[in-house]
Formats: structure tokens, C-alpha cells, sequence
């Protein structure tokens, strides 16, 4: 909670610090919604959409060690629900999905947590290489930055060796080392009675059976597969958004991939309704790198916001309310699973 009022002030003083020292002007931001290019906009929501179904084809490769046949069906309501309940409640909407998995392919909850630990490491292993994509590019500009954009270059450089580090290790260590490391920590736990040490073996034997399908050289070559797919289709999304301002937003795909990059590790903190550093981050880009002017870089960045997050939140919450889940019960999940 501390760290959401933090994030929150963050965005705050940026964009009063942004508005106070370029002039604001409000009428041009106005009419930069007015004068949208609809098609363009509703065209983005395709792309976006088919994000969701990526993520839950790629989970179904994560439950074959598991669940031979999983139900995509399945898969893709708790995705939507799981990903409403993160735009509502922040990270800790998170813990949702899994939760609704176990429940709905009745597998432990325990390796599905394990299984969206995999998937983050995923997900950061594309971000991590989108922003060394961006770093290179900008650097081979040799652009002159302003201190702010700076900083963001240099806190890239530094994130992208951590992560990719971190990555290689998680994957190093999940592929090969999974089984004893269970072995090791089950006789670990031979001291305990009887009945607590069947209970605590059962929760690491269902942790490693969530990560198994990294053991697979075909099912590790389809995770990435897909993983390059979902962030194809977010740059897919950004690119018609671009096109869709009248003013002058010409990012060619290239441009979008640089801005995904620096705007990647923004979404790290994600403030429940509000968001998170995703749009701070992609305005300084937008307004410092690209010379877009503030008025536009903040609609654009409200937008991709919105396509991001709150375009699933109605239909969300439809399959929640269809599955017997209410506001109480995603709230009550979302506490107790990352308690």
C-alpha cells in the first residue's frame, strides 16, 4: 500500500512538474481526443485482445506436465478475470489468475503460483531485450538527451544486465536443477511430523510441477514463441494508436519498439484504477526522444493506459459475474493469495 501512495505521488509531481514548466496547453490536448482517427483506435483493440488469448495458450504449455489436454476456455476467462482484478486492485490482482486456474483445471495452487513466477520471467526476459534493442538504437543516434532521459538511459543499462542475468539464472536453475533441489529440500524437512512433512512435500512437489515444462526443449522453444508473439501484438496495438492522432504522432515501428523498451520496466509499479510509471515513462520518451509535444504524449499515454487495462475491465467483470465471482470475492482472493 505504502509503495501504490508512493508511485501515486510520483506521477503527480512529474506531470505538475511537466504542465508548470512547458505550459500546458489544455485545448490542444482536448482536441487531440476530438480528432481522433476512430478506426485506427478500435483497430488497436484488436491486437490487444488477441494478447489475452496468447498468454493463455501460453499458460496451457506451462499445465502439460500437469493436464494433457487444459481448457483453453478455462485459460482465457481467468486471464481476462485475472488481468481486470490487476487494473482494480494493483499488483496483488495478480495472485487472481492462478487462483482461478487451480480452481478451474483443478491442478495445486501451489504450482500454478509457481507457473506465473515462470511466466514474469518471461515477460522480463522480452523486456529486458526490448530495452537493450532501445538503448543500442538511441545510443547509435548519438541524440542529444535531456538530463531526465539520461537518467532513464542509465538506469536501463543497469536493469538490463540485472535482469538478463537474473533470467539466464532462473532459467539455468528451473531447467536442470528443479528435481534435486525438491529432493534436497524434502529431506530437509524429515524432522517435521508426520503430518506436517506430507503437507509441506506435497506444496514443493506441486511448486516444481510448475515449472516442468521448461525441461522440454519443444515446449521452452513454444513458451518463447509465444512470449515474441504477445509483444508483437502490443506493438501492433501501439502502432495504430500512433496512427490514430490527426497531429503529428508519425512513430514509424521501429520508433514503437524503442518506446515499449523504455516503457517496459514503467509497469512494474501498477497503482490500483491509476496505473503506474508505464505512462510517465512513455511520456518523457515521447516528449524528450521522439519531440512530441506534451499535450499529445500525455493523451497518447492515457490511451495506451486505457487500451492496456481498462478496455478488458467490463468484459472482466461480466465473466466474473457469469462465474458466480463478485467485487468481494476478487478482492478476497486477490488478498488472500498474495498474503
Amino acid at each position: 500500500m505504502a509503495g501504490c501512495v508512493l508511485a501515486a505521488a510520483a506521477v503527480v509531481w512529474f506531470l505538475e512538474a511537466q504542465l508548470a514548466a512547458r505550459g500546458f496547453d489544455w485545448k490542444l490536448a482536448a482536441d487531440s481526443f476530438v480528432r481522433l482517427r476512430w478506426r485506427w483506435l478500435a483497430l488497436s483493440v484488436v491486437p490487444i485482445a488477441g494478447t489475452y488469448a496468447v498468454r493463455a495458450l501460453r499458460w496451457a504449455v506451462f499445465l502439460k506436465p500437469l493436464k494433457a489436454r487444459p481448457s483453453l476456455r478455462n485459460l482465457l476467462s481467468a486471464t481476462v478475470i485475472g488481468f481486470t482484478a490487476i487494473t482494480l486492485f494493483g499488483r496483488a490482482g495478480d495472485f487472481v489468475r492462478p487462483y482461478l486456474i487451480s480452481v478451474k483445471e483443478k491442478v495445486p495452487v501451489t504450482s500454478q503460483l509457481a507457473t506465473w513466477v515462470l511466466e514474469r520471467v518471461f515477460d522480463l526476459l522480452m523486456a529486458s531485450l526490448l530495452l537493450a534493442f532501445a538503448l543500442a538504437r538511441v545510443q547509435a543516434w548519438g541524440a542529444e538527451l535531456g538530463p531526465k532521459l539520461a537518467w532513464v538511459l542509465a538506469f536501463g543499462g543497469r536493469f538490463v544486465g540485472f535482469s538478463c542475468l537474473a533470467v539466464l539464472l532462473l532459467l539455468v536453475s528451473m531447467r536442470h536443477f528443479a528435481e534435486p533441489v525438491r529432493h534436497r529440500l524434502v529431506a530437509a524437512m524429515r524432522f517435521l511430523p508426520e503430518a506436517q512433512f506430507l503437507r509441506i512435500e506435497k506444496l514443493i512437489t506441486a511448486a516444481v510441477q510448475g515449472v516442468e515444462s521448461t525441461r522440454s526443449d519443444g515446449a521452452l522453444l513454444l513458451v518463447l514463441l509465444y512470449s515474441v508473439l504477445e509483444w508483437a501484438l502490443i506493438a501492433a496495438c501501439y502502432w495504430c494508436l500512433a496512427r490514430s492522432f490527426v497531429e503529428s504522432m508519425d512513430l514509424a515501428f521501429v520508433n514503437i519498439l524503442i518506446l515499449m523498451g523504455f516503457v517496459s520496466f514503467g509497469g512494474i509499479v501498477q497503482i490500483p484504477g491509476v496505473g503506474g510509471g508505464t505512462q510517465v515513462a512513455a511520456v518523457l520518451v515521447l516528449t524528450e526522444l521522439f519531440g512530441v509535444r506534451l499535450e499529445l504524449a500525455t493523451s497518447f499515454a492515457l490511451l495506451m493506459w486505457i487500451l492496456s487495462f481498462v478496455v478488458i475491465v467490463p468484459v472482466g467483470l461480466a465473466l466474473a459475474v457469469k462465474e458466480g465471482l463478485d467485487w468481494q470475492s476478487l478482492r478476497r482472493i486477490s488478498r488472500g493469495a498474495s498474503q
